[in-house]
């Protein structure tokens, strides 16, 4: 959150790479893949408020936090007990509204990540933000429900359109046909995957968004390396 360090998303604000003072922070995986989405429908609607919930893999706390969903797997099978690593519960058959440290003002260090930093890729520092982090018994991949209410009127089928034509984007909405971003499959892959998009109707211009993304490529490592490689086109 330095001022004078750009936190970059080359999808979102390359723009802002060429301001470094020799430091560039790649942001929190969870907020990453959530800005991905975020940013064309920015463009084109105007972003009122953000409601961010988030179901977040172990692999994000690490190689501990992997061992104590395999070792909670296990142990289950055997019907054993087992010592955790990382997580202050056991994390297989649970989901833990917990991710980072507590702060005094109620959120979690990592629902506080997320508010600041899409304010700030956005730049948007006024912007209402609310996050809600959960830890949940999945490998690898981040998810994420969005609620978005824009400034503008929008129509369903032109705001699908324009998450398709947007560079890392990957829709798929088709829920008669089981067809929407799952965890499994988005791991391997660079891009952001959106769907199940429809309407909230209890405001006046809401929308649903289930994002998914790879949180150990597109959330910290292949974003690096695509910050390196527009450097790198641009001669920056």
């Amino acid at each position: 959150m330095d001022k004078d360090v750009p936190l970059i998303v080359p999808e979102v604000n390359p723009e802002e790479i060429s301001k470094n003072k020799g430091i560039i922070a790649n942001p929190n995986c969870s907020t990453i893949q959530a800005v991905v989405a975020l940013k064309p429908l920015d463009d084109k609607y105007k972003i009122k408020r953000v409601v961010y919930s988030t179901y977040q893999a172990v692999s994000g706390a690490g190689k501990a936090g992997i061992e104590d969903l395999k070792n909670g797997v296990e142990a289950y099978q055997n019907n054993e007990k087992y010592e955790l690593e990382k997580f202050p519960h056991p994390i297989f058959n649970n989901c833990l509204p917990h991710i980072d440290v507590a702060l005094e003002n109620g959120y979690t260090k990592e629902e506080e990540k997320m508010i600041n930093e899409t304010r700030k890729i956005l730049n948007k520092p006024k912007l209402p933000v609310t996050a809600t982090t959960v830890r949940v018994p999945v490998f690898n991949s981040h998810s994420e429900s969005i609620n978005v209410e824009f400034e503008n009127e929008f129509e369903l089928n032109d705001l699908i359109q324009t998450l398709k034509n947007s560079k890392g984007i990957v829709v798929q909405d088709d829920l008669e046909n089981n067809i929407y971003p799952l965890a499994q499959n988005a791991t391997g892959f660079d891009s952001v995957f959106v769907g199940r998009i429809r309407r909230d109707f209890s405001v006046k211009n809401g929308v649903n968004l289930w994002v998914v993304a790879d949180n150990i490529r597109k959330g910290a490592a292949s974003n690096a390396i695509q910050i390196v490689e527009y450097m790198i086109k641009n001669d920056i």
